[in-house]
């Protein structure tokens, strides 16, 4: 690994995330230059407690080291996460899924994520350049405005563009209309519909995350591509009230028995949607030991807090 000197700000970010992660983190850095950014260029391993940041492109080093500090403090801060508990039987189309529902995730994480990088001056010129350069180096321009196959992760990386330059938009907005004009424009008009709501809490942050999932696919089928069902194939942490934690699951969720395959037991997977977002926040498995009237019955009957700590899912209270 390569000897980087962290900025001041880099530094106090990783303290602040030490004081909370229950072990060490640290940061290194490899030695690729290739002059852009984009947020695959670094990666996280844990052993025994322990998780290293590797930067293995150091265009922006403390550009990058930080992005990837200020997404562990959202987990750590409580902001709901992204599980992959379905399978659709195909190996290639789970992990299409799984990238792009959790490249649109990130979107809506990037509003907090950059907000605080450039509250810190840790984005310039010349890591707005980058960032441009790495969309060119991630997906091929339009052709000619066409909607072909590539034109989900471009519309999704459209919407990340537009949360990156944020008030600077204006500076890069004619080349990203030459390269990606009709993706460009259909993401322009989901980040308006999203921008009507701010993130200040974990609870803000689930309700964007569940509505860029639902504006994605009414694009997606205006579009005639295939949608991604996020709402249904991703299971998003949960955001819940003191109050809602004493109700019955009954009272919050309506459970159905989905066409996919729950991966744990590998049987058909019943899925736990919100009455008030139909967002998938818990997977079960087909019942093995009771009919499925009676162990549902039971399960709706059940305390929220006592169910989701029953099934060991993470959840917060707002």
């Amino acid at each position: 690994m390569s000897k980087v000197e962290v900025n001041d700000t880099v530094k106090s970010l990783l303290e602040e995330v030490n004081a909370s992660f229950p072990g060490e983190v640290r940061i290194g850095f490899g030695e690729e230059q290739a002059g852009f950014v984009r947020h695959d260029q670094a990666q996280q391993f844990v052993e025994e407690g322990k998780m290293l940041i590797k930067v293995n492109d150091i265009t922006a080093p403390n550009y990058t080291a930080s992005h990837e500090l200020i997404h562990m403090l959202m987990i750590l801060k409580g902001f709901p996460q992204l599980y992959f508990q379905l399978s659709t039987g195909e190996k290639d189309t789970d992990n299409q899924l799984m990238f792009l529902i959790t490249e649109l995730y990130d979107v809506i994480a990037h509003e907090v994520v950059v907000k605080e990088q450039r509250r810190h001056y840790l984005i310039d010129d010349e890591v707005e350049e980058a960032f441009f350069k790495g969309i060119e180096d991630a997906v091929e321009a339009e052709d000619a405005g066409k909607v072909d196959g590539f034109s989900t992760i471009r519309l999704i990386m459209m919407m990340d563009a537009i949360t990156f330059y944020g008030n600077g938009l204006a500076n890069f907005e004619t080349r990203l209309v030459d390269a990606f004009p009709t993706t460009y424009q259909a993401a322009k008009k989901i980040m308006q519909e999203l921008d009507q709501r701010t993130i200040s809490n974990p609870f803000d942050f689930r309700r964007k995350v569940v509505k860029a999932f639902e504006l994605i696919d009414t694009q997606l089928k205006e579009w005639d591509l295939p949608e991604i069902h996020a709402m249904e194939f991703a299971t998003l942490g949960s955001v819940f009230s003191e109050r809602q934690l004493r109700l019955s699951v009954k009272q919050l969720f309506q459970i159905f028995h989905s066409d996919l395959h729950e991966k744990a037991q590998d049987t058909r997977g019943f899925v736990g949607l919100g009455i008030s977002d139909q967002q998938n926040a818990f997977v079960v498995p087909t019942p093995k030991d009771m009919p499925s009237d009676e162990y549902f019955r039971e399960l709706y009957a059940k305390n929220v807090k006592d169910f989701f700590e029953e099934m060991k899912m993470p959840y917060t209270i707002r």
